[in-house]
């Protein structure tokens, strides 16, 4: 036998021969289709047509009263005006006058921001630690899962009015602690009393979340490293932490972009002011203030609170690495 067919012999009990693919049945494929076209349809009618929607009102201009006839007339195209006048804060050529919506923008965006950095750094060390304890075995731990899950299932809008009784001036909170704040006159009263509530509320939902990661992490990788001699701080750190990243990851993710559009809970139990201005005014509250001004005007803030959002997303998942398109393989 020939060197070359020695090697081709050879290679070939080496390599395993690959699985031939199953051919694709044409009908198969144009089922497939028919079975997502109406998926489809009602994605482009209920999501696609409003944003498409949404952006075209943004190059428009509002009504305005016709001096000569003294009624509304359409302000036709107006180009990027809407956007710098939230972007510039400029209205007509000349810095918004303060008290209007436009001039409080980047106010606005700072607060929103604030709000979601402290509540979703709140909410990751209370979720995180939630979730160990629902993960260990002791008796009972059903009932505690359930006792822990129970804020979150409460509607938002009774959870805002429960928060605002007990923030009241005679209310629980200040009875506990002995004190006479006013908290919804005072501007970072009125944020605490909005992050606690926040806090108590979507807690249990990165703790859900994380408790997922934690179920996945065999408890065979805890006893061997317990047999090495690693403490338990260091099997936290080596172990726990990098094994469940995926899951914080994507609950920082979910939570991060929840807290940046939140809107019923400060306005239920604030309306977006506090002391002497719009303290707790957040982006979604301010494009709601807007609609009343005009809708054009109010498109264009809503874009821009989208685009920034989507912004924030696209960076947890290139920083982050919270890609959620990725297969398990990858993964």
């Amino acid at each position: 036998m020939s060197t070359e067919t020695t090697a081709a012999v050879t290679d070939s009990e080496a390599k395993p021969a690959e699985p031939e693919r199953a051919s694709i049945d044409p009908h198969e494929s144009r089922r497939a289709w028919l079975l997502l076209v109406p998926t489809l349809l009602t994605l482009a009618i209920v999501i696609g047509y409003p944003v498409v929607r949404a952006i075209w009102m943004s190059f428009q201009a509002d009504e305005k009263i016709d001096p000569a006839t003294g009624l509304f007339v359409e302000g036709g195209f107006a180009g990027f005006d809407n956007y710098t006048t939230w972007i510039l804060q400029q209205c007509g050529g000349q810095a918004c006058p303060p008290g209007t919506n436009a001039a409080s923008f980047w106010d606005t965006v700072l607060i929103t921001v604030g709000f979601t950095v402290v509540s979703v750094a709140i909410e990751l060390v209370l979720g995180f630690w939630f979730a160990i304890i629902m993960n260990g075995t002791f008796r009972g731990r059903g009932l505690v899962r359930a006792a822990v899950l129970i804020p979150w299932a409460i509607p938002t809008a009774v959870t805002a009015k429960l928060w605002l009784f007990i923030f009241a001036f005679d209310g629980i909170a200040n009875n506990l602690m002995g004190t006479s704040v006013v908290w919804f006159s005072d501007k970072w009263a009125a944020r605490t009393a909005i992050v606690v509530s926040d806090v108590w509320k979507t807690t249990p939902f990165m703790a859900l979340l994380i408790l997922a990661g934690l179920q996945l992490i065999g408890s065979d990788i805890h006893e061997a490293a317990k047999v090495d001699g690693a403490s338990a701080w260091q099997r936290f750190v080596h172990i726990t932490l990098p094994l469940v990243k995926p899951a914080v990851v994507v609950a920082l993710l979910f939570r991060t972009l929840d807290v940046l559009r939140i809107f019923d809970l400060p306005y239920i139990m604030t309306g977006g002011g506090a002391g002497d201005g719009n303290d707790t005014t957040t982006l979604s509250i301010l494009v709601v203030n807007e609609i009343r001004s005009g809708f054009n005007s109010a498109a264009a803030l809503s874009t821009l609170t989208f685009l920034f959002i989507f912004l924030v997303a696209f960076l947890f998942i290139k920083v982050l690495g919270a890609d959620l398109s990725q297969d398990a393989e990858k993964r």
